[in-house]
């Protein structure tokens, strides 16, 4: 067997391959090209396997290589740092690091998404950028509005939201000098232009909602809606990996950070670690589902008068993750635990059924 360090760049890769000892075969640049790596493999002979770490590009690598028969193992950035400390970094010493892990079974691997899972994710990634693209430019008109003369922001003041019908007529008709008057209109046609874009990107959201049970079976509980029962759906993408819903909050982010020294523990804020895009889902739910869901309000509730409203909102977003986690384990709808009232209606049936 050979093992082969990858340090991959956009147009270029380091590659550092060794044998079973340790001993260097070969080490160079080859461009991120099929032939290329054929050549490579070919020159090399027998088993190979590779390892390279996990980055915006590295998937079309990892997955070049498994299609010409290389065992593709895809690192932790941050753990193979962790692990191996430099002070001097090359590209050579970065793929030979690589390689000294994966022959001694010390790299530390991450989950490999799948072909449909990536494309989900870029579906989702752009729609986001168009709203947030959106917000940018909305912010631009509110700043502009309020750089001008009194009686504009005074008659601006007057709709709650410029946005609406009724604001976007004032935006059009409001007269401002020659210069302003031009940029705003730029950014009114921008606005428009990416409220049109998102509009296509919510249509490819229905779309994968159709197709993922998961994200339906999300959407049963309280505080999700068609788009973050997508986007939690396509980040968690395999529950199984999970064997508890503990390990999903970790996966999050959500869990609080701990401080031990002695016999004394502090437990501090989140962490902030894991999937950034699966917290802000999570935390973005939670306000809509206390509104729907009685437990969870008075669960929220009890906890904020206790430690604070912070505290009590990422308690109530793991709460939410772990119904997430077992609705997915069990393959099944959210089912609400009956309130006092509905058991009352429920009891004379269940004397007549015993």
């Amino acid at each position: 067997m050979n093992y082969m360090g990858v340090d991959h760049h956009k147009q270029y890769s380091h590659v550092t391959v060794m044998n079973e000892r340790g001993d260097l075969i070969r080490s160079g640049r080859i461009f991120n090209l099929r032939r290329d790596v054929e050549e490579l493999l070919e020159e090399i002979g027998g088993e190979v396997a590779a390892v390279i770490e996990a980055g915006r590009g590295s998937y079309m690598m990892s997955d070049l290589l498994e299609e010409l028969g290389v065992r593709v193992t895809v690192a932790h950035p941050q753990g193979v740092k962790a692990i191996a400390h430099a002070k001097i970094k090359t590209d050579a010493r970065d793929s030979e690091v690589l390689a000294h892990l994966l022959r001694t079974e010390l790299v530390p691997e991450v989950y490999r998404r799948g072909p449909e899972n990536r494309e989900a994710l870029r579906v989702l990634r752009q729609r986001a950028f168009y709203v947030a693209a959106l917000t940018a430019v909305k912010n631009r008109i509110h700043a502009l509005i309020v750089q001008q003369r009194e009686e504009v922001q005074v008659e601006a003041g007057r709709y709650k939201d410029l946005f609406t019908q009724e604001g976007k007529k004032f935006l059009e008709r409001v007269e401002l000098r020659a210069t302003d008057r031009a940029l705003l209109d730029a950014l009114l046609e921008t606005s428009i232009h990416l409220s049109e874009r998102i509009k296509d990107s919510d249509k490819l959201v229905r779309h994968l909602y159709r197709e993922k049970r998961e994200a339906q079976l999300i959407d049963t509980v309280p505080g999700f809606a068609e788009f973050l029962s997508v986007l939690v759906a396509v980040e968690i993408a395999d529950i199984e990996r999970f064997s508890s819903a503990a390990k999903l909050h970790a996966y999050a982010g959500l869990i609080p950070s701990t401080h031990t020294s002695g016999e004394r523990s502090y437990h501090g804020r989140i962490i902030k670690a894991g999937n950034h895009w699966l917290r802000w889902a999570m935390t973005e739910s939670v306000s809509p589902a206390l509104r729907k869901d009685h437990d969870l309000r008075v669960f929220h509730n009890r906890l904020a008068r206790r430690k604070g409203a912070n505290p009590a909102k990422m308690a109530t977003a793991r709460r939410l993750l772990t119904i997430i986690w077992r609705v997915l384990k069990e393959n099944r709808t959210f089912i609400p635990y009956p309130r006092k009232k509905e058991l009352g209606c429920l009891r004379p049936h269940l004397r007549d059924h015993a």
